[in-house]
């Protein structure tokens, strides 16, 4: 069963597809509680990624993808999302990179031949928005890109979290445009492994989505000018960026609630076996947890077809409607699927608590607890309030607030 609705195209995606999907899913299940337990990167998974091609599905046909929506991408998350939390925001986090050179490459041949090479290798893309103490304002950066002769650049950040850096093929990473622009004057720099240095400086010991491996590094890239995405950050961010990132994540969380009701029912079905039919007394919570899931299944459905509806339409993306709706999907998601989560530990029990047995939901339950804090919910809901009080002030009022 899909997450999302909306036209038929959108709506699920290609057997072969999802096939190749659940080959992958399979994988990272095995492996899921041995990458949480050692916080280490899903390789297994992400060998069979790449096997199964699924690296590089966006990608336009002639450039070697399959020209795959977001909406089938969230649906990868999904199914990831139920077997290995990790593993699905991994493919998440590479995939709305993969989305931003898709949209907003343009004419660049560098960064077409980007996509080319990443569809040929599998390449696995990271990024790297976080910038010294800046936390979760991606809307601002201390590092910037530095001009040197015959169109080369550089550039130097104390990135505190790049998740998978270690791992990754490339880096795609936000700066300044210049050392004299404005925090908020933005651009995107894509960087492959031979172009940068990661120095460590901080590690990644978390309650859950341990297998992201998000720690923190110096980085230092060089390249040349024609690896700056040619569109400014700003527009890549409300366009691209934000909203695929709180589709794909949304998703994910779906995901791991899924599978957290998916024991919660096992536990409840046992349990009414060995007691003759007679259901356990925390069944009652299994009906919360079904509701809630399907809840949260339907507000991310109703955002992708919002998106998807939207997506040829820059002006509607634009809008403050737009904004403010996949701003407060990243909430409500969050939300839904910690209430979700809770609710099947409470169905399983003890048997829910305990972090080894079939029904254990204690991994779901560290992983479904980065939601809110993965760009901070309050963060956001402060600065969406900012916006709709922005949005009912004549324009020529703004800049004396």
């Amino acid at each position: 069963m899909t997450i999302h609705a909306g036209k038929v195209k959108d709506a699920t995606p290609p057997v072969d597809l999802r096939e190749r999907a659940a080959v992958m899913a399979a994988t990272a299940a095995t492996e899921a509680d041995a990458v949480d337990q050692e916080a280490r990167f899903p390789a297994t998974a992400y060998a069979a990624a790449r096997a199964q091609r699924l690296l590089g599905i966006q990608a336009p046909i002639a450039l070697g993808g399959e020209a795959a929506s977001v909406s089938d991408v969230a649906e990868i998350c999904y199914t990831l999302g139920r077997s290995c939390a990790s593993t699905a925001m991994i493919f998440a986090m590479h995939q709305i990179m993969v989305t931003i050179l898709v949209r907003h490459a343009g004419d660049s041949a560098y960064h077409t031949g980007l996509l080319r090479r990443l569809c040929t290798e599998q390449m696995l893309l990271a990024s790297s928005t976080t910038d010294g103490q800046g936390g979760g304002n991606l809307r601002a950066s201390t590092c910037a890109v530095e001009t040197a002769t015959e169109g080369s650049i550089s550039l130097a950040k104390n990135a505190t979290v790049i998740s998978y850096g270690a791992e990754a093929d490339g880096i795609v990473t936000t700066a300044r445009r210049t050392p004299d622009a404005a925090a908020s004057d933005q651009v995107l720099v894509a960087l492959t492994k031979a172009d940068y240095q990661l120095d460590p400086i901080m590690t990644w010991n978390t309650l859950g989505m341990r297998g992201t491996c998000s720690s923190g590094y110096a980085l230092k890239g060089r390249g040349v000018a024609d690896q700056v995405l040619p569109e400014p950050y700003q527009q890549i961010h409300s366009q691209t960026m934000m909203p695929v990132a709180n589709l794909t994540w949304s998703s994910v969380w779906t995901g791991i609630a899924a599978g957290a009701v998916d024991r919660a029912k096992g536990f409840v079905r046992k349990a009414a076996r060995s007691a003759g039919g007679q259901t356990p007394p925390g069944s009652m919570n299994l009906t919360r947890a079904t509701a809630s899931l399907r809840t949260l299944r339907g507000i991310v459905a109703s955002a992708l077809m919002q998106y998807e509806n939207a997506v040829e339409h820059p002006e509607a993306m634009a809008t403050m409607d737009f904004q403010v709706s996949m701003n407060l999907l990243k909430v409500n998601a969050s939300e839904l699927a910690i209430a979700t989560v809770m609710s099947a530990l409470q169905t399983c029990g003890l048997g829910g608590y305990r972090n080894d047995g079939e029904f254990s939901v204690a991994r779901h339950v560290r992983d479904v607890l980065s939601t809110s804090v993965m760009i901070n919910n309050d963060r956001i809901l402060a600065s969406t309030a900012s916006s709709a009080m922005l949005a009912e002030i004549p324009m020529s009022l703004r800049d004396n607030i």
